[in-house]
């Protein structure tokens, strides 16, 4: 791949906005379970939340088309913005753009950290924040240097992680019952019915008793957000090496558009009913879904984020009105990811609605509609009455303050 001229700078700003505004939706598919249901039913339809047909409908749609694939694709378009905040900054700055770009690292690991210990435990912004201090070693590697990175990184993932993961799935295949390493695995991805009660417990905790609790938990939850840096910087570098290569730029011609996304998802989408159908057979045992959805998915999960980011660049189009409403959306990235974490906690937390633990996951499926047709509402009034989202708009005053 070639680096070509960029293109005028208002198609390009339009299709990465759209981009990011159904990014910043889809993730919602799987972060409601993260507010509706106990932390092992994120992964394992089998731990609490139904077993119904519907809900195990839900759960294959949600494995295969919504698990890190959206989550993919943020964080490919992290790296694409700090690329060219990067390539601006250097043309102002001559050539040292980086102490700006780690001020803007620095606050989004705030509010970030703000945001997991108030809201979302399941909060990205802290692993962008960290993998984003490695961008400026990256920013001048080729189209397909960045792309070869990403590869090395994903292979370092599975490497880290089967071995991370490996114990409990061994012990359950030589069939070695009670060891600590499969009740490790049962209660983080199991069914064990002392930890789910627990975890119901602490979903219906008070706000202070929560923030408490999490903000004492934040260096634990620093160093598990460190394990997953390697599969989100393969992502960021990804994005990166898209753009310097002009897909993500609009550049490349439809019919290679189009052969790429059928390409990746021909690969990835067999792969990932065929990991579905083992967890189905094999009961959903605990050793297995860890390994399955944090490492064995991670390849194909990468691959299908990129075919939609193909797709959608081989049919954007400027003159409808849903482009242009999910550009607003995108527009307003950060402030719709962090407002969807206050719906979903008005829903379900106790201090809302309180129905944690309370709902199915298709009903949470359900309700995680709620938040979207908020961001599809508000975001074109806001673009067209303000402009830049209130949080935008903080991340930018914080980091300059700080550069």
């Amino acid at each position: 791949m070639v680096t070509p001229a960029p293109p005028p700078s208002g198609q390009r700003i339009l299709a990465l906005d759209v981009l990011r505004g159904i990014a910043v939706i889809g993730i919602v598919g799987m972060n409601v379970h993260a507010f509706a249901l106990p932390g092992p039913a994120y992964y394992n339809p089998l731990s609490f939340g139904g077993v119904g047909p519907v809900d195990y409908w839900v759960w294959l749609v949600s494995f295969v088309f919504i698990e890190d694939k959206f989550r993919t694709l943020f964080a490919m378009l992290f790296g694409v913005g700090c690329l060219i905040l990067l390539e601006r900054g250097g043309a102002k700055e001559g050539g040292r753009p980086w102490r700006a770009h780690y001020a803007r690292m620095a606050v989004l690991l705030v509010i970030g950290i703000a945001h997991s210990t108030l809201l979302a435990s399941n909060d990205v912004l802290r692993a962008y924040a960290l993998a984003g201090l490695a961008l400026p070693l990256l920013a001048g590697l080729s189209a397909r240097a960045l792309v070869t990175v990403a590869v090395g990184l994903i292979l370092a993932h599975l490497a880290f992680g089967l071995t991370a993961l490996g114990a409990p799935l061994v012990d359950f295949h030589a069939k070695q019952l009670g060891t600590d390493a499969l009740l490790w695995a049962e209660r983080q991805f199991g069914r064990d019915p002392a930890a789910i009660a627990a975890l119901l417990e602490q979903g219906r905790e008070g706000l202070g008793a929560r923030v408490l609790r999490r903000g004492a938990g934040i260096p634990a939850q620093l160093m598990t957000v460190a394990a997953s840096l390697p599969i989100n910087l393969a992502a960021i570098a990804l994005g990166m090496g898209l753009w310097k290569g002009g897909m993500l730029k609009g550049e490349w011609r439809s019919f290679l558009l189009q052969r790429l996304a059928a390409g990746a998802a021909l690969v990835a989408i067999p792969a990932l009913l065929a990991l579905a159908g083992w967890l189905v057979w094999a009961g959903f045992p605990a050793a297995l879904v860890g390994p399955v959805a944090l490492v064995l998915s991670a390849p194909f999960d990468t691959l299908l984020g990129v075919a939609y980011a193909v797709l959608v660049m081989a049919f954007v189009s400027r003159g409808t009105v849903v482009t242009r409403v999910l550009a607003t959306v995108g527009r307003l990235s950060l402030t719709n990811y962090l407002m969807t974490s206050v719906i979903l906690a008005a829903i379900f937390a106790p201090w809302g609605l309180g129905l944690f633990g309370e709902v199915t996951r298709w009903q949470a499926f359900a309700l995680g509609l709620v938040p979207v047709a908020a961001m599809l509402a508000w975001s074109p009034l806001w673009v067209a009455k303000v402009g830049q989202g209130p949080f935008e708009r903080l991340w930018r005053a914080g980091a300059r303050t700080l550069s």
